[in-house]
């Protein structure tokens, strides 16, 4: 049988100093970092045939970016959600998402996928 070390154990702790040190967040961590500009298109592919326009690139944390796709879902009329830090909205809405991103001042690249 494998000895185990010292550290890999579970343990059960009541000091209180000990559960902030193991549960606090990195205070850099804010949320994904953007490599450049947003990106917006349009995908198909495993999605049943389904057109699907996907957000990605966006330098927000995930309130953000909760705000922002309920924003464009408001402003599209349609449905959509947060994924791996990328917003999905139903349907074919690159045009109006894409101007209503540049209301709000991001950079924008559009992204030509299948």
């Amino acid at each position: 049988m494998r000895k185990k070390s010292e550290s890999s154990r579970f343990f059960y702790s009541t000091d209180p100093a000990r559960a902030r040190q193991v549960l606090a967040p990195d205070p850099g961590e804010e949320g994904p970092a953007a490599s450049g500009p947003v990106r917006v298109c349009r995908v198909k592919k495993g999605r049943a045939g389904k057109t699907v326009t996907v957000v990605a690139g966006l330098a927000l944390n995930d309130v953000e970016l909760k705000k922002l796709a309920r924003h464009l879902r408001r402003s599209c009329g349609i449905g959509g959600t947060v994924k791996d830090s990328t917003i999905e909205l139903q349907g074919d809405q690159v045009d109006t998402v894409t101007a209503e991103l540049e209301k709000q001042g991001f950079s924008l690249k559009s992204a030509a996928r299948s």
